[in-house]
């Protein structure tokens, strides 16, 4: 199992940028499977179902399951939050492990930047930042640059420079060419 990171401002683009690799690599014969940050409180479920109830309740982790998925949500109660590599070890195995956000964490990453949403550069101070995907020339980058559409480099940047999960795990960053 391989991960590879998709960071960026809010508003660049990060799943709509996701939801176009994901079909991309699984027609390639890949298993894809996704981890997404929240920078706040967020429900997967809906006030007054019951699912919602049991963890309102007090319940650490519920489980809900139908005929065609199921989830687990694990109630952290004021303990810490989760670090990537523990988060990872929560996976059945798959081929690639697509990471939205993390910016912070030490994995390898291609940057989603819009120019238009105003904010900073991320690549010029994290050397985890393997490729960009922009919508416009960055010459200065220092790494590829791919359009926001060329979906068949984006990814084969990312599965060039994904990491395997153990490495990401450990907290080493040996996959940096």
């Amino acid at each position: 199992m391989r991960i590879i990171g998709i960071t960026g401002w809010s508003g660049a683009g990060k799943t709509s940028l996701i939801t176009r690799l994901i079909p991309h690599l699984v027609g390639q014969g890949l298993s894809v499977s996704t981890l997404k940050h929240a920078h706040h409180r967020f429900e997967i479920d809906v006030p007054g179902k019951d699912s919602y109830e049991h963890r309102i309740a007090g319940a650490r982790e519920v489980m809900i399951s139908s005929r065609t998925r199921f989830a687990i949500v694990h109630e952290l109660r004021d303990a810490e939050e989760r670090t990537l590599g523990e988060l990872l070890g929560k996976f059945e195995a798959v081929d690639v492990v697509l990471v939205e956000g993390f910016k912070r964490e030490r994995h390898p990453k291609i940057e989603v930047y819009r120019q238009c949403v105003g904010k900073p550069k991320l690549h010029p101070g994290d050397e985890t930042i393997v490729a960009v995907a922009a919508d416009v020339p960055l010459p200065e980058a220092g790494r590829p640059v791919f359009a926001l559409d060329d979906i068949a480099g984006i990814a084969a940047i990312a599965l060039a420079h994904a990491a395997p999960v153990e490495t990401v795990r450990a907290g080493s960053v040996g996959w940096r060419s």
